[in-house]
Parts: C-alpha cells; structure tokens; sequence
C-alpha cells in the first residue's frame, strides 16, 4: 500500500467575476477510485487548509457521488491540513488536483512548491490534471533545475480556455508558463484525453484525463512495489545462504 496526497485549491471565486469556482470534482474522484481499488491510503490537503470549496458535482456520475458520500473522504476533507505543515516523508505520491481556482493560489505557494519537491527529490510520484499542473510552476528541485525543465508535460490547453470562456480572466495560460520554464507541452484536441509520462512526473490536459493520470501513476507504482519484493526476496535469500553456511561450518567443526 502506498500513501497518496491529493492537494486542493482553496480559492472559491474565478478572479474578481463573482463566478463560484473551487477543485474540480471529477479531476478528484475518479483518481481517488483508481488508488483507492487499487488498495493505496488517500490523504487530502489544501492551500490554506480547512473545508476546500468544489465545483459542482455531477449526479448522473456514480463514481463522483460515491466520493462525496464515502464517510473516510468526507471526514478527510471536513478539515484538510494546510500544504505548508506536511510531512513529504509522510507520502509516495502527491496528485494535483485542478479546478480553475488553483490558476490564482498554487502558482505562488512556497508551501506547496516545497511539499512537491521534497516528494519528488525522495523518490515519489508527481501527478497533476487539467489546471493541477499550476502547482508544478515554480518548483525547484534540490539539483537546482525547475521540476519541469526539459520533461513533456499536459496541462489545460489555450484552446481549452478559449472554449470554455476563461481566456480574459485567467491570470496566464498554464501552457504559456509551463512552456517558458522549459517544459514541453502535448496537447491533445480540445477537451480530448491526453495523459503524458515522463518519468516520475505523470500530467493529464482536463478532466477527461484524471482517471488515467491515475492510472499511470498505479502502473509506476506496480512496477516500484515489484522491484521492492524483488529485493526483498534477494536479501532474505542471501540471508538464508548465510545461515546455511554458518550451519555448514558449524557441522563442519564438529566433526
């Protein structure tokens, strides 16, 4: 079992338009599924902690209705811990949660940056969907060189908030920024799933793409619990051979 931290916006408005804006429900759910059938521990945490405000949630999708009633969830995001108090020796993986509220607070999060960093320099997974990847803007890793320097990354198109009517009120397009950091970004068609891997690092372009964030995130962590038995295995047979030497020896004394 491996821990996982979902970390949430806690701006609740788009800008200064009035429009109620928080994490997006889906871009939480369906990877809260994926880690949570495949046995692993989802922790949730937020910007500045406390109950983080959502978008609306889509009744006719069973598995967002089973997030938002499921009783360890809902106890988890009553009070969430706020990202700047967290442990990253405490998780496997951190999973960016989007929603456009995250455009506005994760960005300039020291807390955050930090938290994705110290996770990723241990050995941890990174994933981020849709405007998640804001939370990888900025992040210095312990080498010194930007998490997203010279690595393919998705995120939220321009064409995407061009469609979806944000492109006057974002404060940047996540594209642009991840792209003048020395990112590469794949981008798939408007609102098409795209899922990019590079290495550790797993980003998926809109919500269609959460689950499969997920998804690959389940695959890289398959193949670390592999080789973690694998290893295991190894030592507990040279183990095994060395007591059988002293064993030997000790027969050998005897006689």
């Amino acid at each position: 079992m491996k821990k996982i931290l979902m970390v949430l916006t806690s701006v609740s408005e788009i800008g200064d338009t009035g429009e109620k804006t928080g994490y997006n429900v889906a871009e939480a759910a369906h990877p809260w599924k994926v880690f949570k059938d495949a046995g692993h521990f989802v922790d949730f945490a937020s910007i500045q902690g406390g109950v983080p405000p959502r978008d609306e949630v889509d009744t006719s999708d069973p598995v967002q209705v089973a997030f938002t009633e499921d009783e360890t969830t809902r106890a988890g995001l009553y009070n969430t811990a706020r990202v700047d108090v967290i442990d990253p020796d405490q998780y496997d993986a951190v999973y960016l949660v989007g929603g456009h509220g995250t455009m506005w607070d994760f960005p300039d999060s020291q807390g955050l940056q930090q938290l994705v960093a110290g996770i990723y320099d241990a050995g941890g997974l990174v994933g981020a969907v849709c405007h998640g990847p804001a939370g990888l803007v900025n992040v210095e890793l312990g080498n010194g060189f930007r998490l997203v320097e010279g690595r393919r990354v998705a995120a939220f198109t321009n064409d995407e908030e061009v469609a979806a009517g944000k492109d006057g009120v974002i404060p940047f397009f996540l594209a642009d920024r991840l792209e003048a950091q020395g990112a590469t970004h794949v981008a798939a068609e408007v609102f098409e799933e795209q899922v990019v891997v590079d290495g550790r690092l797993v980003t998926g372009q809109n919500p269609a793409s959460a689950a499969g964030v997920a998804k690959e995130m389940e695959k890289l962590f398959a193949e670390v619990i592999h080789r973690e038995k694998a290893e295991e295995q190894h030592e507990a047979e040279a183990l095994r051979a060395e007591k059988d030497a002293i064993k030997a020896a000790a027969a050998g004394d005897e006689d």
